[in-house]
């Protein structure tokens, strides 16, 4: 069973016009849906959409309707009790695949929620053996920066047969950052901007350098993350597929010819993608490949859509080794 902890989960609200958006006038809506969302969310959909076991823990009083919303997608879930409702994202998606996004600040997570959530992390990572964790996703208010580590250093000691990835960003992928020498994850997912909060340097300049076709800056980046204990860093980068580093050796992927309806939920995508790969023993190479085909095929679904098996297309997906 792969495990996910989203502790800022959202009903994901995503508007599609049927033009570009032209700030101050009136728009009817091609669509409006609404579904259960948050990147561990999304990850465990996806993971449970190729029929592999998952389970997604998030926080959410049991009458939410987020909860609901989880249940008619039937995606395998177990809610920590609270009393604050789940926060809404807002999505709007213009014909040409560009996305806005109004991610809601999340409800206050209170000390006694707080530790229920880490203690029923730990117990169901022992109690189903689970071989990945994923902590993915903001953190709400009422949780410190640093929580992430603290989760990471508990599940090494208490599931030490657990492998743990770790998808966020901000003020909490910094903090993340400074725990590495205590309790570095197994895998990290940033983006390019979040690889540049972690070592200190301009993530925009790596996006640009990499939409260019540069790469050798993100790698280099991901390499000084590996150095600090990380065993493996991919780092998604839109159009211009995806990265991944270990100690072993760094790859490139291309992803295969799309046309992008919604990114919401790419990166997402890419890591279930890695993680089912990752799960089957396969190389680092291949788990690239797959990462980058399920972003891919993401990205060419509209709103929040997490992809099914058969609309990955891995045959078009290249992967190339970045030389040291």
């Amino acid at each position: 069973m792969i495990l996910t902890l989203t502790p800022n989960p959202s009903v994901d609200a995503t508007l599609t016009l049927p033009e570009p958006l032209s700030p101050g006038s009136v728009h009817r809506l091609r669509s409006l849906s609404h579904v259960a969302g948050g990147k561990g969310v999304n990850v465990a959909h996806a993971i449970h959409l190729a029929q592999h076991p998952t389970l997604a823990l998030f926080p959410a009083p049991s009458t939410d309707p987020f909860v609901e919303l989880a249940a008619r997608e039937a995606i395998p879930h177990r809610a920590i009790a609270m009393s604050e409702r789940v926060r809404t994202n807002t999505t709007i998606t213009q014909p040409d695949g560009t996305t806005t996004k109004l991610n809601g600040p999340g409800p206050q997570i209170s000390p006694e929620v707080r530790e229920l959530l880490a203690d029923t992390l730990v117990e169901t990572a022992q109690h189903n053996d689970a071989p990945w964790i994923a902590l993915s996703g903001s953190l709400p208010p009422g949780l410190p920066a640093g929580w992430y580590g603290e989760l990471v250093a508990r599940l090494r000691a208490e599931a030490p047969r657990a492998r743990v990835a770790v998808d966020t960003s901000d003020a909490a992928m910094i903090a993340l950052g400074e725990s590495f020498d205590r309790a570095a994850p197994h895998l990290i997912k940033p983006n390019g901007l979040e690889l540049g909060q972690l070592v200190g340097c301009d993530g925009l300049h790596l996006e640009r350098r990499a939409a260019a076709g540069d790469v050798q800056p993100v790698v280099e980046a991901a390499r000084s993350i590996v150095a600090r204990g990380v065993e493996s860093v991919l780092v998604t980068l839109g159009g211009a597929g995806a990265v991944l580093v270990t100690a072993q050796g760094a790859w490139q992927a291309t992803p295969p010819p799309t046309a992008v309806v919604s990114t919401v939920g790419a990166g997402d995508s890419s890591l279930a993608g890695y993680l089912l790969a990752a799960t089957q023993g396969a190389a680092p190479e291949q788990r690239l490949r797959q990462a980058v085909a399920y972003g891919s095929a993401a990205a060419a679904l509209p709103g929040t859509t997490l992809p099914r098996p058969d609309q990955v297309d891995m045959e078009r997906t290249q992967v190339t080794g970045i030389a040291a």
